[in-house]
């Protein structure tokens, strides 16, 4: 893997995800480097870095896909978070995870909820205390 999709893929996470960028990558870093950096450089140095779609439409899809999965809800709680730091709007990431009720069945939708409710708690609670 080359050094310059990491680079450009960490660039691109520090740009959606900010400070806690660093803790999450130490997190994984610690059981598997090999899939840190993996992932970094595919994810997000080759494909979220793609001209076509903004950031906010892609975190939109990205909350979207990973509230229809069900499985990912660590996953799910950051890209919430991202969303969030890009712009997006908590009614926005609402509205999306309500519409996965259709396609992903009610069960998702309401685990996608608790979970954007997590994180809109937590930075409530960071802005305030």
């Amino acid at each position: 893997m080359s050094e310059e999709r990491y680079d450009k893929g960490l660039a691109q996470l520090e740009k959606m995800g900010g400070e806690s960028v660093q803790a999450m990558l130490h997190q994984l870093d610690d059981m598997s480097p090999d899939l840190t950096r993996m992932t970094v450089a595919f994810a997000y140095g080759d494909v979220l870095s793609r001209p076509g779609l903004d950031l906010r439409t892609r975190q939109l899809a990205t909350v979207a896909a990973l509230t229809a999965l069900g499985t990912a809800p660590v996953q799910l709680r950051a890209h919430i978070d991202m969303a969030l730091a890009v712009g997006c709007t908590r009614d926005e990431i609402r509205e999306v995870i309500i519409q996965m009720a259709v396609y992903a069945g009610f069960p998702a939708a309401l685990n996608g909820m608790a979970a954007a409710k997590e994180v809109f708690r937590g930075r409530d609670e960071g802005e305030t205390g």
